[in-house]
């Protein structure tokens, strides 16, 4: 049985704690126009995040940084001036590995239930496990939810009910001292932990599917080769029948598969890809038949997903991003108020992220997408507008480097969306040195103009480099093909590749950058390609930041067996070709300089993947301190959640950039800025 391996750690009492008061947001913005942002200062984490409001608008809950560490507490917005009081610890804990905080929510006016996530080994193979933990305001009770007898998934939320707070969970369980495969619902009562079941495993069901009354209305079924069987019924009299039962090859959730079943008979709103973009639709349950034309859609995007209301049973809008996160009101009243909103911050730059049960008091986050921005309490009925805090504790909304989204042409004539941010204290703005970041993944994520919570484009830009953030083919956001595009047999560790090289001569054939004053950084996936890139093509890299990545694929293969099934075997088979892109298999040949960051605890890219990199390079005749540096974090995890590791990782790289390819030289017609804004909070 999986243990309860955060009952000490975690579930620890209620902390009162005094957050740190920061100077007036003019007096940023005056020194930022004034000078360079220290690099450090871009390492901080956010000084408050993701604020949700109770259901009554009373209090709402958030994550804040304490001295550089998360904690997720409770602030009462009827007390001027209030205190938040903090609960738990969010950080991932340095003496058990991989292991944090994720979303949090309200059950009720008193309760917030926060989800627990790790990475373990679950019966020899590696799985995200995740557990679900209640905070009780007026006892300071902290409850785990049902962690006896649950195996690797126990926070899948399917329903609450916040009048008897209670949450409907989906969860793996044990029975009769057997694992069942298949998962059970039950119903949990958020401020004792008692349960019962509501629905046992079914050997055909992956997937429970509420409805707005907490009545189970679908299921859904999957198997490693991407046959996805879908079950429906009108209401609680009746059983769950067949309705789709169908194979997507392509693994990229072609399959219809509803959202918020609507208070019509049989009818519900799905996303799908299934045309080619996820788009949102109506659909008849009983026939699977899709009623008139899309909801919504944007052409080359895909759209991110529904917004439903508070009782679940009606569609109040959509997310999508295509530049930038946006969201479109169907709702007329919140399409008003963010009209309003649009013509006093401009487009974009306001997006509600919680509002109370009858939407009269809304959590605003404004912010240009190169400025941190900040959280605001917008009360509809008197039209008040206050400030909860800023996203950044240093920079607040002060404006940076410029980004915007640029489609460049790769070697094969595909296009390449990228995001591309302009160093602000380089006017002129050609022959500029380079910096190119791929993101994480890699498959159907991608980057977009934000400031975001790891701002490194901002802090390299900063330096005075120009930074290419590319969308590589296989990245999310761009419709089924885009994604396909990488995945086809010589797109991992190859196409994929060229894409990135394509930026450098591209945006250089454009005057912008000098081609030959260009990096390559990034972590994990970006990380791999970094360092590919490195062992690949050295000609193009003046040098190479790789951060937590697989080097060796063989080796990643031995480790996490579930690394490449069915879905893996799609675009990588054979152990010639895991070896082939595996940059640590090929030390021998010239390298760009590169610099190796790598966290001891991380359980999601085990450590001996840099250790066994270092090594190949030592043996290849590769002079430490010189041909590459290697930065071993002993407190470092997958997600850099020390405020300190993030610095680190930041300070390191420009270190190793200033080295290599200095963003200023002898012959560029300006000159470094002096640092007027450092790391501290004041």
């Amino acid at each position: 049985m999986v243990r309860n391996w955060m009952v000490c750690g975690i579930l620890s009492g209620v902390l009162l704690v005094s957050a740190p008061a920061l100077a007036a947001p003019g007096e940023v913005v005056a020194a930022v126009q004034k000078g360079r942002v220290a690099t450090a200062a871009f390492g901080k984490r956010p000084f408050m995040r993701d604020p949700q409001l109770s259901p009554d608008g009373s209090k709402i809950a958030v994550m804040m940084s304490v001295n550089g560490v998360d904690n997720l507490g409770v602030i009462d917005l009827g007390t001027p001036g209030a205190k938040p009081t903090f609960f738990v610890r969010a950080e991932e804990y340095r003496e058990t590995g991989d292991r944090t905080v994720g979303s949090w929510r309200w059950v009720g006016n008193r309760t917030i239930v926060f989800t627990v996530l790790s990475r373990e080994n679950i019966f020899g193979q590696r799985a995200e496990l995740r557990r679900l933990v209640a905070y009780d305001l007026e006892s300071g009770k902290l409850t785990p939810l049902a962690w006896e007898g649950t195996t690797v998934d126990g926070g899948n939320i399917v329903h609450v009910d916040h009048a008897a707070e209670t949450v409907m969970i989906q969860r793996g369980a044990f029975r009769n001292q057997q694992r069942e495969f298949r998962p059970e619902v039950i119903n949990v009562m958020v401020r004792t932990g008692e349960f019962k079941s509501v629905m046992r495993p079914n050997v055909f069901v992956s997937q429970w599917i509420a409805d707005g009354t907490g009545t189970i209305r679908a299921t859904t079924g999957d198997d490693d080769n991407g046959k996805l069987r879908v079950m429906y019924r009108p209401d609680d009299r009746a059983t769950l029948k067949t309705v789709v039962n169908e194979k997507d090859p392509t693994f990229t959730g072609s399959q219809i598969v509803p959202d918020i079943f609507l208070k019509e008979p049989d009818m519900a709103v799905v996303s799908s890809n299934k045309d080619g973009f996820r788009k949102i639709y109506k659909v008849n349950m009983q026939t699977m038949e899709i009623a008139g034309k899309p909801i919504f859609e944007v052409p080359g995007h895909d759209v991110d997903g529904p917004i439903e209301n508070w009782s679940g049973d009606a569609l109040l809008g959509v997310n999508y991003t295509d530049t930038r996160e946006r969201v479109k009101w169907l709702d007329p009243r919140l399409a008003e108020i963010q009209k309003f909103f649009d013509e006093d911050f401009g487009e974009g730059n306001s997006r509600i992220r919680s509002a109370n049960k009858d939407y009269t008091r809304l959590i605003l986050f404004i912010a240009k997408p190169n400025a941190p921005g900040g959280y605001y309490l917008y009360d509809t009925e008197t039209g008040s507008l206050r400030l909860l805090g800023w996203f950044h504790p240093v920079l607040h909304d002060a404006e940076l480097n410029p980004t915007e989204t640029i489609r460049y042409k790769a070697s094969d004539g595909m296009e390449i969306p990228a995001v591309v941010t302009y160093p602000r204290h380089r006017k002129h703005r050609a022959g500029l040195p380079v910096v190119v970041m791929p993101h994480g993944g890699p498959f159907g994520v991608r980057d977009q103009e934000e400031f975001g919570v790891f701002p490194w484009h901002q802090a390299i830009a900063e330096l005075g480099y120009v930074v290419i953030q590319p969308n590589y083919r296989g990245s999310g956001g761009y419709g089924k093909d885009f994604v396909l595009e990488g995945r086809k047999p010589n797109g991992y560790g190859n196409r994929m590749q060229a894409d990135l090289n394509d930026a450098v001569s591209w945006f250089a054939g454009q005057g912008l950058v000098d081609k030959n004053r260009a990096c390559v950084m990034g972590w994990s996936y970006g990380g791999y390609a970094s360092a590919r890139g490195a062992q690949r093509d050295p000609g193009v890299w003046k040098c190479a930041i790789a951060g937590a990545g697989v080097y060796d694929f063989p080796m990643m293969k031995q480790f996490d067996i579930s690394t490449f099934g069915s879905f893996g075997a799609s675009y990588q088979a054979t152990a010639d070709d895991l070896t082939a892109i595996s940059s640590a298999r090929h030390t021998d040949a010239p390298w760009s300089p590169i610099l190796i960051v790598a966290g001891v605890r991380d359980e999601r890219i085990p450590i001996e993947q840099s250790r066994a990199l270092v090594s190949r390079l030592k043996g290849a005749g590769k002079k430490e301190g010189t041909d590459f540096r290697y930065v071993e974090q002993p407190k470092g995890t997958h997600n850099l959640p020390y405020e300190e590791l993030h610095i680190e990782w930041l300070v390191e790289s420009e270190k190793w950039l200033e080295r290599f390819n200095p963003a200023y030289i002898a012959s560029d017609p300006d000159k470094a800025l002096p640092v007027v804004v450092t790391a501290e909070v004041k």
